[in-house]
């Protein structure tokens, strides 16, 4: 495995499987590795970067957890070709404008994500398409667990398959603690009285799997999320590829869930079967 800071050496692995996170990795980070290594012969490069432009909070940013030497610890005995850590001004360089590209209606209209982290869609799109041009993958792998996040980038990434020709964003599933809880950097920031009442995100989505309806779904997430005394941002059951109110029983949907414990904010979903009735 090398580890690379400078964009001039990615050319040796055109073509690879990417896989961009922000660091502090986990099992859910290393569970795309390994798929990738199972179903890919080229080059896989992972890159560790904290993104600036998709924080609206800079204390969020800031507090961020950062592990970069137990990053690539954990990631040598994968086989990867390369840990792609470039600093901020590598990634955004103050002699020319970065792109930004344009963000796709999943991006914007839902009212999820979008509605409570304004900024931060924005700047997801500027730095996967930055690392994609820097890279130039021919697959792109992403977790399920940033279940909005995937349909933005895979969308995107659809909209410009003439900058892209070729590239595939592959969606894998999320990957649970033993007890339950979603797998994500920010669950180093719970303490150990906090816990408990984090798991009432996945408690939600299993009680909406459950339901019989949609709405029976919304009205069980948010009473479970209540009792775990939580601050909601949201509990829905939307449309699995558009993410807008579920209109059709033949349609696929996702129940997505958002809330505050203190100062750490947790996101889950799950697939559904059902539809509005």
């Amino acid at each position: 495995m090398q580890i690379v800071q400078d964009s001039g050496q990615l050319s040796n692995w055109k073509g690879c499987a990417l896989i961009p996170t922000m660091g502090a990795l986990h099992e859910g980070h290393l569970s795309l590795v390994r798929a990738a290594a199972r179903e890919w012969s080229g080059p896989i490069v992972v890159t560790i970067f904290v993104n600036p432009t998709q924080f609206g909070n800079q204390n969020d940013l800031l507090n961020y957890p950062r592990t970069l030497e137990h990053d690539l610890e954990q990631l040598r005995p994968l086989g990867i070709a390369a840990a792609f850590t470039p600093s901020v001004e590598m990634v955004y360089p103050t002699d020319h404008q970065i792109w930004q590209p344009p963000l796709p209606p999943v991006a914007m209209t839902p009212q999820l994500e979008d509605l409570h982290r304004p900024e931060h869609f924005a700047g997801v799109a500027q730095v996967v398409a930055r690392l994609v041009d820097l890279c130039q993958p021919q697959r792109l792998l992403l977790g399920e667990k940033d279940y909005q996040q995937l349909r933005v980038i895979t969308e995107m990434v659809e909209r410009e398959s003439k900058r892209w020709p070729g590239l595939v964003v592959e969606g894998h599933p999320t990957i649970r603690e033993p007890d339950g809880l979603a797998m994500s950097s920010r669950n180093q920031l719970l303490t150990t009285s906090e816990r408990p009442r984090a798991l009432g995100l996945v408690t939600a989505l299993q009680a909406a799997s459950a339901a019989e309806t949609a709405a029976e779904a919304e009205s069980r997430m948010t009473q479970i999320l209540l009792e775990h005394a939580l601050h909601i941002d949201y509990a829905v059951v939307r449309d699995a590829t558009t993410l807008q109110p579920i209109t059709s029983h033949q349609q696929p949907s996702r129940a997505l869930v958002a809330a505050h414990l203190g100062h750490v904010r947790l996101i889950d979903n799950l697939a559904t079967d059902f539809g509005s009735a």
